[in-house]
């Protein structure tokens, strides 16, 4: 099966809706605050070193999104003040 070529319009577009799925969830497990923006900058963070992934990677990575893991990634931030500057 070959992989589907997306255009950078289209990824972004996926990528975006995946993120708001995935807030939404959080949503109903009473994570009221969550945004689209803030589950991409968790998810985007583990790519800094070696880029942006296979699609497929992408898709999993967002999808299998753990709440605790989400959290983590807040608490740390706030830390390390990147999310307050």
């Amino acid at each position: 099966m070959a992989e589907e070529e997306f255009n950078d319009e289209e990824l972004i577009k996926a990528i975006d809706e995946l993120c708001q799925s995935k807030a939404e969830e959080f949503r109903l497990f009473g994570y009221e605050q969550v945004t689209p923006a803030e589950i991409w900058e968790c998810i985007s963070s583990k790519y800094k070193k070696d880029g942006i992934p296979p699609v497929h990677r992408l898709v999993n990575d967002i999808l299998t999104l753990k709440a605790t893991t989400f959290m983590n990634y807040l608490t740390l931030s706030a830390y390390r003040g990147s999310r307050f500057e």
